[in-house]
This record gives structure tokens, C-alpha cells and sequence, in this order.
């Protein structure tokens, strides 16, 4: 788009040049980025505020709705009149967490691989544009504009037409996805809407002056509720507790809310000090010994990292390998919110192009979690299976985990985990990613040969033969959502077995809602 009045004639390429592609209705035009297309012959004119250019299609918000029209064959006047010769326009808003460092690194990444030429440009603080160009007819073909704000402003611009994709630190909420279908950008919350690129964590931190290495999940909801004013309530010395975030609607800290407080009943309290990002709220931390803060996985600085533990004694810390099995109660998938509409051709190959191995090195590389299926070492998998037998009870006795360990022992657990939406058999976000991950991988032949085994565990409420039904039911789940993503079909080359352990091995706490919601799950495991 030219930044003066335009007037473009476009050239004829196919068919009639007024033919609508779309039509719904949504809010009347702003001022800000208007145009009017006319056909050859003027019969048919539509004014409105830009909404998107492909590079074929131009998307117009007009008083009638959000219309698409082809841009060959036709006049536009205006300043919103996108310049042909200038690629098509794909606009990412929402949080900086994704914005500073990830995605840019991936768009570098994906320049490179694929041969594109590559050059950024400053527009502003919190705003730059990557320009991909065709180094041979030395061609602009892609801007991406990136414009950071929070997760909260990237679903506010997608909503009003000002972006093409949110960036967000959370899952998309039930009034934001009703208010998505209601403006025509589809279900948000479908797998092929809500890309997950990455995972993240929060991670609650402390002063290195204190002596603790892990905080019970029940006392880091009262006490960010306002309920605990010294660390002596919760095992800690007798000094005033003091509570640091990140700015309240940074999306990170809605994610703790949702996940922590409201899980349990409660709301943040109004005594907590936000800071400007999440390294003033270390660095506030580290020089207080009184203080507790959330900050995002590996960004606590000289603040002293706590594992997540519950009164069962189990405690779980955040790294690689729990971020990747969501092992870790306190897991945040990073999304791209896609809306259902064409993709620039070149911005499809990138949203494609991050699902594979490359791209997941770089995601690694930028200090994140990524999407890739690793294996778990051996010695890992004896301390668990060791840790359940000693808990054997009567409901799960002896010989039932020793037929756990017979069929387990001689197979090797993958980093790739499924669990399921609270009170659902709706497998969450980031599993729901995970079935399209391992489906890709399967179709690229990283399977061939293998016999793949889906495990399905339960938390220990109920009878334990109904639990070992519950968790039946959830690996069938699993593997129906498999075969779907992968056409209707297993290939030959690749079997996948279910199997169900019940409430045999669990991973966190029984006796909350978080710790019950860790265990049940469904565990991939692999022939080796």
C-alpha cells in the first residue's frame, strides 16, 4: 500500500474483475485505510476500508460487509489501495514475547531455506516489516508487518480487520471465539486456526536468599489471591510475602489467572506490583528476599527458578523435556491465530514450512520449547515406574504394575503427550497439536517400521477398574484423532496399539484439580 493518494490500474488476468468472492456483514468502514474499486465500465463500485491483499485478492470492508474481489480487470483510488508491484501484505500483531525474537528468527530462517531474498525494515519501537523478495526477477512478493503489542491487542486487531494473525501467549477465550465466528474469521479455536509454534512456561521465582527449592501449586494461587502475608504460612521464614507480574494483560499473566486463580476459585489480588516486563520482574525479585514472582521460562535472571510441587511430595520443574510432554502443570503454547480466509501464497508456505525440523531447530535455538518428538532416557522412565511400585495400594496392587513395567519396560517413551480440556474428552490446545505433529511425522516416514503404542492414564479418583476404562476410552481417542488427521487411514508401514494403565503411574498430586488434570493423559511410546 502507498502511504499517498493512489490510483492503480490493474491489468486484466482472467475473469470479470467485479466477481465477489466473500460477503458477510461486520462494522461499518473507518477512514483510515480507504479505497474504491471500480470495474471496467464502472458498473459495479465498491468503497471501503482495506481489510487484505494476497497479491490476487483484495479484501475490502465495505458498509454492506467484508467483501473480496480480484484485484485484475479493475481501478482503485485511495489510500488504501495496495501497489501490485509491491508483493501482497500479511499483517502479525500481539505479543512481543513472539514478536522480539521467535517469529523474526523463523522468517530469517524460512528466507534462507527457501532462497528468498531477505531485508527488514524499521517502522517504529514495537513495529518493523521483512520484505521476501524473488532474487531473480529481483521482485517484492511478501511484507510481513509485525506490530507488537500483548495477546489481548493482537485478538482486538484481528477482530477489527487491522491484522491478518494474532500472536498470543494463551488460548484464545470462549467470548473472544464466539465474537471471531460472529465477524466471519471462522472457529479460532479449530487445530488448522490455532497454530502452536512453539511452548513456553511460567515459572514462579524467588531471591536466591531464600532457602527453597520448590513452591506447592495450592499455596501459589492463595498466595497470589492475597491470602498469604508472610512466607511463614507457607513454610517459608517470618518475613511480609510480597507479589510481582508482568503488566495485567499481558498475556502470560491471563494465562496464570486463568490456569492457577480461577481453576481454584479465586482472582488475583489487588496488592500485586506489576512491573513494565517480565526482567523487571526478576530483577525487582532477585533484590527481594520477601518476594515471589511468575516470569516466562528462562527469563528469571538472578531470581532463584522453583519446581511446582503438591502435598504428595511430587514436585515437577520446567525444562525441555516437561514443556515438551506438558508434564509441567504451568505449560503455555505460543499461538498464531489464523482466520479463515487465503493466505499470501508465500505466507502458506511459511505456516506450512513451521511445522518441520528446520524450523523447530530454530525454535530451540531462540530459547523456547519445541514441537519435535524426542525420545525419554531409559534411566528416566525406572525412576517413575520405581517411585509407582512403592506406592502400590490395594486398588493398584503389585502385580497390576508389574504387567505396567512388562509392557512399558521394553519400549521407549516419546516426548509426545495428549491430555484433554478441564471436564472434556476434548483433547486441549497444544494436544490437538501434537495429532497433526505426529501425523506429519508419520506421513514423512520417521515411523516406518516402528510399532507405535498410545497409553492411557487416569487420575486416582473412582474405582480403579473404571479409571482403566476412563483411560481406554481417552487412548481410542487419541488414535481416532490420528487416523482423521492423517486421511481416514493408517499407512501400512506404521501400527498403533492402545493399551491403558488407569491411575498406575501418576504424575502429580490427586488431591487438586491441577495435580488430577496432569495424570490424565495418553503417552506415546515407541518399539526400542
Amino acid at each position: 500500500m502507498t502511504a499517498r493518494q493512489a490510483r492503480f490500474r490493474i491489468p486484466k488476468t482472467g475473469c470479470a474483475a467485479g466477481l465477489l468472492a466473500a460477503l458477510c456483514l461486520c462494522a461499518s468502514p473507518s477512514v483510515a485505510e480507504e479505497l474504491t474499486l471500480s470495474s471496467e465500465g464502472g458498473g459495479i463500485v465498491v468503497s471501503g476500508r482495506y481489510l487484505g491483499f494476497d497479491g490476487t485478492y483484495l479484501r475490502v470492508e465495505t458498509a454492506a460487509g467484508p467483501v473480496t474481489m480480484a484485484y485484475s480487470g479493475v481501478t482503485c483510488e485511495g489510500v488504501g489501495c495496495p501497489d501490485p508491484e509491491a508483493g501482497a501484505r500479511w499483517r502479525l500483531v500481539g505479543t512481543a514475547r513472539m514478536g522480539e525474537v521467535l517469529l523474526p528468527a523463523l522468517v530469517e530462517g524460512f528466507a534462507q531455506s527457501e532462497g528468498y531474498g531477505l531485508r527488514r525494515e524499521e517502522i517504529g519501537p514495537l513495529d518493523f516489516d521483512y520484505v521476501l523478495a524473488d532474487p531473480d526477477r529481483e521482485a517484492d512478493l511478501l511484507r510481513i508487518e509485525f506490530r507488537l503489542s500483548d495477546t489481548d491487542g493482537g485478538f482486538a486487531d484481528l477482530l477489527s480487520g487491522r491484522a491478518d494473525v494474532a500472536m498470543a501467549v494463551r488460548e484464545i477465550r470462549p467470548d473472544e471465539r464466539q465474537a471471531a465466528l460472529e465477524a466471519g474469521l471462522g472457529d479460532l479455536g479449530a487445530p488448522e486456526r490455532a497454530r502452536i509454534v512453539a511452548l513456553d512456561g511460567l515459572v514462579p521465582v524467588v531471591s536466591a536468599a531464600q532457602d527453597r527449592t520448590e513452591i506447592d501449586i495450592a499455596h501459589l494461587a492463595a498466595a497470589f489471591a492475597g491470602e498469604v502475608g508472610s512466607w511463614s504460612r507457607i513454610g517459608g521464614p517470618d518475613i511480609p510475602l510480597t507479589l510481582h507480574l508482568p503488566p495485567a494483560e499481558e498475556g502470560h499473566v491471563q494465562g496464570f489467572v486463568d490456569r492457577v486463580l480461577r481453576l481454584s476459585g479465586r482472582e488475583l489480588s489487588p496488592g500485586v506490583v506489576h512491573h513494565p516486563d517480565a526482567l523487571s520482574v526478576a530483577e525487582a525479585v532477585a533484590r527481594d528476599p520477601g518476594a515471589l514472582g511468575i516470569v516466562p521460562y528462562r527469563l528469571g535472571g538472578d531470581a532463584r527458578q522453583l519446581a511446582i510441587s503438591g502435598s504428595c511430595g511430587r514436585a515437577m520443574s520446567a525444562d525441555l523435556r516437561s514443556l515438551k510432554t506438558e508434564d509441567y502443570p504451568l505449560t503455555m503454547p505460543l499461538f498464531l491465530y489464523l482466520p479463515e480466509r487465503r493466505l499470501p501464497p508465500v505466507a502458506a508456505d511459511f505456516v506450512a514450512w513451521l511445522r518441520g525440523a528446520p524450523a523447530q531447530f530454530i525454535v530451540r535455538r531462540a530459547g523456547f520449547a519445541d514441537l519435535g518428538t524426542e525420545p525419554i532416557p531409559v534411566a528416566a522412565q525406572g525412576e517413575r515406574f520405581a517411585a509407582a511400585i512403592a506406592e502400590a495400594g490395594p486398588e493398584v496392587g503389585l502385580a497390576d504394575l508389574q504387567q505396567m513395567v512388562r509392557t512399558l519396560g521394553t519400549r521407549q517413551r516419546l516426548t509426545t503427550t495428549f491430555r484433554f480440556e478441564l471436564g472434556s474428552t476434548r483433547l486441549d490446545a497444544q494436544s490437538r497439536s501434537n495429532v497433526y505433529q505426529l501425523a506429519r511425522e508419520i506421513l514423512d516416514g520417521v515411523h516406518d517400521g516402528d510399532v507405535l503404542m498410545l497409553a492411557g492414564f487416569s487420575d486416582g479418583v473412582g474405582p480403579a477398574a473404571a479409571n482403566r476404562g476412563l483411560a481406554a476410552a481417552r487412548a481410542e481417542t487419541v488414535l481416532r484423532a490420528l487416523v482423521d488427521a492423517l486421511g481416514g487411514s493408517l499407512p501400512r508401514q506404521v501400527r498403533v496399539r492402545t493399551v491403558a494403565f488407569g491411575e498406575a503411574l501418576p504424575m502429580g498430586c490427586d488431591d487438586t484439580e491441577w495435580g488430577r488434570q496432569i495424570n490424565r493423559r495418553v503417552e506415546l511410546w515407541v518399539e526400542g
